[in-house]
């Protein structure tokens, strides 16, 4: 069985660019089956063994409210839950839960070169956006990156283009730590997303919430609406009567997430002959989100009523984390050695 690990920021609710870059895959992963034989009455054994992490401390880098980081992580833990991570399957847990990820970071540090890091391409783009915010820790963000990754075994890392330099550099501090201390990591691999490219509802940047061009998960239908007839469609586009390519319209990208293939199908042929026009294909689209988005604020609004479901399923996730990160650390240890951690209470 392969390790997956992959995090996400607690930045508050999902939002459509989340659930369709990294968690719905991270759903497909925790649920695929083994290609070997069958293991009881219950099917096949699972591929992989998946670590889901709500990265609070990778999340302090950037300015904050302070008594909002705890309801920001926990909205997080129930929106991952609402979209189908099943803690039986997949340790769900807080970074900040498992202090093995700080210390490892501190270690890797020690082997990762300087000039590695100053060619990391989105130190740079915050360093430019944010310019009275560059602190150590954006700085060194990947080094906590690999650790996260390396802490766990992970064999496959689901990644974007946009974190791909970031795992490319895990790759390379694994082979200098393994190089100076001996076999002790395995590379990580990439699990390349399949997904489309999602643009925010301007047709424009990727969604984010801070650009306020994406639909959080637990909106009302309403809302949702709202924001989905302004969208920006084929820019060819300018009449009803106006004939476009559905290729190049972010509404029919989404179509594919949301649309039967019937749908997707009268979709393109009304598109690109003009026979529906772009209000139509939104509303058709709406009823496809909305049907998906509404179990999801069911599923949420169920957990928010029981917080001690959510403090339980947190906690076993940490601890089953931390008994693997204690293994990893003891083995580091070892390697440079360093005297064996100190039992906890």
């Amino acid at each position: 069985m392969e390790t997956v690990f992959s995090g996400i920021q607690p930045t508050g609710d999902l939002h459509l660019g989340n659930y369709l870059g990294a968690v719905r895959s991270w759903v497909t992963l925790q649920d695929a089956e083994s290609s070997g034989g069958p293991v009881g009455e219950g099917g096949r054994a699972p591929a992989y063994e998946c670590f889901y992490c709500i990265v609070d401390y990778h999340a302090i880098t950037q300015p904050y409210e302070v008594a909002e980081l705890p309801r920001r992580a926990r909205s997080m833990a129930i929106d991952l839950l609402a979209c189908g991570i099943d803690p039986r399957r997949s340790t769900l847990f807080l970074q900040s839960a498992v202090p093995e990820h700080t210390e490892l970071a501190w270690i890797l540090a020690s082997v990762t070169p300087y000039g590695e890091l100053t060619r990391m391409t989105q130190f740079k783009d915050k360093a430019e956006h944010h310019p009275d915010n560059i602190n150590a820790g954006i700085f060194t963000y990947p080094i906590l990156q690999a650790a996260d990754i390396l802490l766990y075994g992970a064999t496959r890392v689901p990644v974007g283009e946009d974190q791909r330099q970031h795992l490319e550099l895990a790759r390379e501090i694994v082979r200098r730590f393994n190089a100076r201390f001996g076999e002790t990591f395995v590379e990580p691999q990439p699990l390349l997303s399949t997904t489309p490219k999602i643009l925010g509802l301007d047709g424009q940047a990727k969604m984010s919430k801070s650009l306020g061009n994406t639909i959080s998960l637990r909106e009302a239908g309403p809302r949702i609406w709202e924001k989905l007839r302004t969208a920006a469609t084929d820019p060819a586009r300018a009449r009803r009567t106006d004939p476009g390519n559905p290729l190049v319209c972010n509404v029919y990208t989404l179509h594919r997430f949301f649309s039967t293939e019937e749908r997707q199908a009268e979709v393109r042929t009304g598109c690109t002959t003009a026979g529906i026009g772009c209000i139509d294909c939104k509303k058709w689209l709406f009823a496809g989100l909305e049907q998906d988005l509404a179990a999801i604020r069911g599923r949420a609004e169920a957990l928010e009523r029981d917080p001690a479901e959510i403090d339980r399923i947190l906690a076993e996730g940490a601890a089953r984390a931390r008994a693997r990160a204690r293994a990893t650390i003891a083995t580091v240890r070892a390697r440079l050695g360093l005297p064996a951690s100190a039992p906890s209470s």
